[in-house]
């Protein structure tokens, strides 16, 4: 496969064997990638938009700056993938394996992670305003410092998440389950407000 400088649009790739192929500079446009092993594959500044990752295997892949904007990830594996100042704005994962997994930076704005199992990742800093994050496993996450502005975490696991210097802004902590959820002052007072208190000044 050549990695540079491609364009594909509405195209199909299935059952093929990129074990560690490099991509670089191509655009995937409505593409769907169906039972295509990229372990150990790397891209830099790749670019998918809304496609389909369907019983995909990306274990130990690593991705620079690359966007995967409104794609769909469905049965995937990305067991030890790593993604540093990547784009997933608007994607959704169902039945995917997401751990271990490394992210540094990047943008998860309105991704879609209903009941994935993030138990234990460091996603420190890390956008995901109005993520879904309903039904989600998060014990043990690092969350410090994350944008999870309006982001819904109804029915989600946060045992011993670190929320301390996240943004909250519209977030229900009271549908989630909490159990040694290390939070700041501003998160208590969100927390005691969404419960009923009414917190004034002494």
């Amino acid at each position: 496969m050549s990695a540079d400088a491609e364009t594909h649009i509405g195209e199909t790739f299935e059952g093929l064997d990129w074990y560690g192929e490099e991509i670089g500079g191509t655009r995937y446009t409505d593409c769907t990638f169906r039972d295509v092993d990229l372990t150990e594959a790397s891209t830099r500044g790749a670019a998918f938009e809304s496609c389909v990752f369907a019983s995909c295997r990306l274990n130990a892949s690593r991705h620079q700056v690359s966007s995967f904007v409104a794609c769909q990830f469905r049965r995937t594996s990305l067991f030890d993938a790593a993604f540093e100042g990547c784009r997933l704005t608007g994607s959704s994962f169902v039945d995917c394996t997401m751990r271990p997994m490394t992210v540094r930076g990047g943008q998860w704005r309105g991704v879609t992670l209903r009941g994935a199992k993030l138990t234990g990742l460091d996603l420190t800093g890390l956008p995901l305003a109005e993520a879904d994050l309903s039904e989600s496993d998060l014990t043990g996450t690092v969350l410090r410092d994350a944008d999870l502005s309006r982001a819904t975490l109804r029915g989600a696991t946060l045992h011993d998440t670190d929320l301390r210097g996240a943004s909250l802004d519209g977030v229900d902590l009271g549908v989630a389950r909490l159990r040694g959820t290390k939070i700041d002052l501003d998160g208590a007072i969100g927390l005691a407000e969404a419960m009923g208190a009414l917190v004034e000044p002494a």
